[in-house]
């Protein structure tokens, strides 16, 4: 993956409800976290050698696939986190990738006390309908495992 810039068309978005305030759930969503919520990773860990500036980890998938992901941009103000991959084994089949991942507070009504997350991923125009669908079905299966692990969290703390 160059430093070219690419038109992105294919985006898949998916979101949720999860039984558990914002600051539970925030709480998983660093880059070498994943691993503590998302059962598809086996290991999450911080690549050495790169720049100070750039935050870039390793996820290891139980699947035997690696990516690298690097942080864009982060905000603990806005509760948001956007990330891509820079590196991939086997290779991508796709030339890039952003994802952003966002959470909301639910302040009122029968959802108080909860948190709404997004999860967006833009695929360059590269991608086919194959990846686009299968990213849909990871992120539906990462935001579950991230409800469970937050639930998990707050009944714990609840004892």
């Amino acid at each position: 993956m160059s430093g070219k810039s690419f038109s992105f068309i294919g985006e898949v978005v998916e979101s949720a409800v999860i039984k558990a305030p914002l600051s539970f759930v925030w709480h998983f969503i660093k880059l070498q976290e994943f691993d503590k919520f998302w059962s598809a990773i086996s290991k999450a860990e911080h690549v050495k050698g790169t720049s100070e500036e750039t935050d870039i980890v390793r996820w290891t998938f139980k699947d035997g696939n690696v990516i690298e992901v690097k942080q864009d941009e982060h905000s603990n103000l806005e509760h948001f986190i956007t990330f891509s991959v820079i590196n991939a084994e086997p290779e991508l089949s796709y030339s890039s990738v952003v994802n952003t991942i966002r959470l909301w507070a639910v302040t009122s009504g029968e959802f108080a006390n909860t948190t709404f997350i997004r999860w967006s991923t833009r695929f360059s125009s590269d991608a086919d309908l194959g990846v686009i669908e299968d990213a849909k079905y990871k992120r539906q299966d990462a935001l579950k495992d991230l409800s469970k692990a937050a639930e998990k969290m707050l009944a714990e703390e609840k004892k």
